[in-house]
């Protein structure tokens, strides 16, 4: 993913200034999976940002600047509406143990934890998963 690393090259300076900023980047469940046929690349690209971060949170520990990730696993999105079937998503869901498929809604509060330094102030170089256990079956 060169635009995560475009990204962060060009954002680091005003990182450094803010004194303890915290970069939350998106990966997905296919980064461990390897995701379904015909994603490849997809899925070795999120994998990629996952351990990039690891890596960056590292690196940047000493200038105060956390790195995370967020995770989705199957998402409700426009996405799935136009490339996933209606019985492959079926499927998906009965596969999941919370027995639906996920919403942003789920997401974004996983995003606002990891970007605030009150409430994840110790915590970097993780990725936070949220697939409704998709990962424990």
């Amino acid at each position: 993913q060169t635009s995560v690393v475009a990204l962060t090259r060009a954002l680091l300076p005003a990182l450094k200034a803010a004194q303890g900023a915290a970069i939350v980047n998106t990966v997905s469940i296919s980064a461990l999976t390897g995701g379904s046929p015909g994603s490849s690349i997809y899925s070795a690209s999120k994998a990629f940002v996952a351990t990039y971060s690891k890596a960056l949170a590292r690196e940047l520990a000493p200038d105060a600047i956390r790195v995370n990730c967020v995770s989705p696993g199957t998402i409700e999105t426009d996405f799935h509406e136009r490339y996933s079937s209606r019985e492959k998503l079926e499927q998906t869901r009965k596969s999941i143990p919370l027995q639906r498929l996920g919403t942003a809604e789920d997401c974004a509060p996983a995003y606002l934890f990891l970007a605030a330094p009150s409430l994840s102030g110790y915590i970097t170089g993780q990725v936070i998963e949220i697939n409704g256990g998709q990962l424990i079956c």
